[in-house]
């Protein structure tokens, strides 16, 4: 058969491409080997997101007395918290389908080689092997868990992300190696169900990418919960021959050897490219991502690639926009390329973490002449009626010409916020506009607009 566009991969990148990619009138097929929606919506952001919920609501009711509340003593069921994490990735994978029969997108189902001409060879289940041929190909095959050479993951005690939200009974002890994104959440996840936690970072703050003073402020919240936090630390092997892992973690006090259930490898992901037939193709890889132009051209005409296997951000957002600008400009739309600059991070622990652009040290090493405007929740009327008022909001702004450079938050549901900084930044919003923008009281929300006075020096509320 043939196509206008194939795209290989069905996760945010992939399925995002190929609904605008019909919504413009182009025949599309989709080639995924798993579940629709990909690592997303069936291993990723989604089901890691509903069990954080659980985790929240078990955080509720064990302080429900500060609410007036009498309950009895909560207990969580970790078999039945890891069945609705499941449940509910299923139903967003079965939202895909239902999109996918909507928009008349073909599901291939196998493993997608690419060969030279543009053609696409699929092998399904069977091992029986179709070509297909397309006027574009777009690859979108995403990332797997990172294995170091000395934190092998065998599935049982050295456990990727995957084998994370789906362990048959909750440990009693494990070690986090990696403090990203993923690392922290599940975390902050297995220490809120009451599992002793070890969280290990190579580098000197958790969260390592983002702002300073945000990652300082987690790792206060995380150790007053209980949590063992060891930062400048390295794995340097571990044990799994006995009952528990014996962990042997080089610090700057020497070797600490740490006994867990578990551990947990989240030191980040590697892009899938193996077996691809990039080679074949021809198409340019460097640094193990695909080398890739404004519109996500490879090097070879008719290919192009999005996603976690192009530089960039590793981030379901990203790749979705990438698509959408790929299959646009493919289209014959007019497009702009993507501002990479601003691109809002999100850490979904509790508290929450959100960002977007520079922090205040990149700021200051490029030269900017900066106001930095901070608002705690303990000043806000909306975070103590909610009863807590961790966190903070932190802006960062260009003294000479209004121009916003970044934010940095961190409390209760400041994922939520963060995108009236990515808009304002979008539409080039100075500090005195969003002074002058009415904020709803009591809100989150106009926390954000506090902060931004605060750096002009007009914080009513300070």
């Amino acid at each position: 058969m043939n196509y206008d566009i194939i795209i290989i991969g069905s996760g945010p990148g992939g399925y995002v491409a190929a609904i605008r990619a019909s919504q413009l009138g182009l025949k599309v097929g989709v080639v995924e080997r798993a579940e629709l929606g990909g690592i997303c919506l069936n291993w990723g952001c989604i089901p890691t997101k509903a069990l954080l919920k659980s985790a929240q609501v078990f955080h509720y009711l064990q302080h429900a007395s500060e609410y007036g509340i009498s309950a009895i003593e909560a207990k969580p069921d970790f078999e039945a918290i890891v069945k609705r994490s499941r449940t509910v990735a299923d139903q967003m994978s079965k939202g895909v389908q239902f999109l996918f029969k909507k928009n008349k997108i073909d599901h291939i189902q196998g493993t997608g080689k690419v060969l030279p001409g543009k053609i696409v060879e699929v092998t399904d289940l069977t091992g029986k092997v179709t070509s297909y041929s397309a006027n574009h190909i777009i690859l979108a095959t995403g990332a797997r868990s990172r294995e170091l050479p000395n934190l092998k993951q065998d599935g049982k005690k050295i456990i990727g992300y995957r084998e994370a939200m789906t362990l048959s009974s909750q440990p009693k002890s494990m070690v986090v190696v990696g403090s990203g994104a993923i690392g922290s959440e599940f975390a902050f996840f297995y220490h809120a169900l009451g599992t002793k936690v070890t969280l290990i970072e190579v580098l000197l703050n958790i969260i390592p990418l983002e702002d300073e003073e945000i990652s300082k402020a987690l790792e206060r919240s995380f150790k007053k919960a209980g949590m063992k936090i060891m930062t400048g630390a390295t794995v340097e092997s571990v044990d799994t021959t006995g009952d528990v892992c014996k962990v042997t973690v080089k610090t700057k006090k020497g070797e600490e050897i740490i006994e867990a259930d578990i551990v947990l490898s989240a030191v980040g992901v590697a892009p899938n490219l193996e077996g691809m037939g990039l080679e074949e193709t021809g198409i340019k890889t460097e640094n193990n991502k695909v080398v890739v132009d404004e519109f996500y051209r490879t090097n070879v005409p008719g290919y192009y690639a999005i996603g976690d296997i192009v530089r960039g951000p590793s981030l379901a957002h990203v790749a979705s926009h990438e698509g959408i600008i790929c299959v646009e400009k493919i289209a014959g739309k007019k497009v702009e390329p993507m501002d990479y600059n601003n691109i809002p991070a999100c850490t979904y622990t509790q508290p929450e973490i959100a960002s977007v652009g520079m922090s205040e040290k990149a700021a200051k090493e490029a030269g900017y002449e900066i106001l930095v405007g901070k608002f705690p929740f303990t000043a806000s009327g909306k975070a103590t009626a909610a009863g807590n008022r961790e966190g903070m909001i932190k802006v960062i702004f260009d003294a000479k010409y209004g121009e916003w450079l970044g934010a940095h938050l961190i409390g209760d549901n400041v994922t939520e916020l963060i995108a009236e900084v990515v808009v304002a930044r979008k539409l080039e919003t100075t500090g005195r506009e969003i002074i002058d923008a009415v904020h709803p009281h009591p809100t989150m929300s106009e926390a954000i607009m506090e902060a931004v006075a605060h750096a002009y020096g007009e914080c009513v509320d300070l």
